[in-house]
């Protein structure tokens, strides 16, 4: 095979990792992992890209787990926000991505997508908690109009 035709070498090459328009055709977990790797400021980036483009979400949520638990806050919100697109364009989520977001402030992307898209019996308790004190107070404060 003619060296062209394979593409290049690294895949960091094609991507500008200083650049987040370049980053959202990302859809390969393994530009992810390098990313993470190094230490890319944007890697949160290229993890919500990951999520929309990717078609097998058993191959997005480590990448989104790795996200939700980096030190960079940038970089947990926008985990949150790929998790919000798994949920909503795949139906799923697995333990660990529950696990970490628990950690995160309640009310967030994750947590109404997870509720809208993914089936109640495979949900925390905690989140089916937070969406009932969400119910309830919107009941109380609004009245029922039934």
């Amino acid at each position: 095979m003619h060296p062209d035709e394979s593409g290049p070498a690294d895949p960091a090459a094609v991507l500008n990792w200083r650049d987040g328009r370049t980053l959202r055709w990302t859809d390969q977990p393994d530009e992810v992992d390098a990313a993470f790797d190094r230490g890319e400021p944007l890697v949160g980036v290229a993890v919500v890209a990951l999520a929309l483009n990717h078609t097998d979400a058993d191959s997005v949520l480590p990448r989104i787990g790795r996200a939700l638990e980096s030190g960079d806050p940038e970089v947990r919100r926008q985990g949150v926000i790929a998790l919000a697109h798994v949920a909503r364009l795949h139906r799923t989520v697995d333990r660990r991505c529950l696990d970490l977001l628990r950690g995160c402030p309640r009310g967030n992307e994750a947590d109404d997508d997870l509720w809208s898209f993914v089936a109640h019996r495979r949900l925390p308790w905690w989140l089916w908690l937070h969406h009932f004190r969400e119910r309830s107070t919107w009941l109380l404060r609004d009245g029922w109009r039934g």
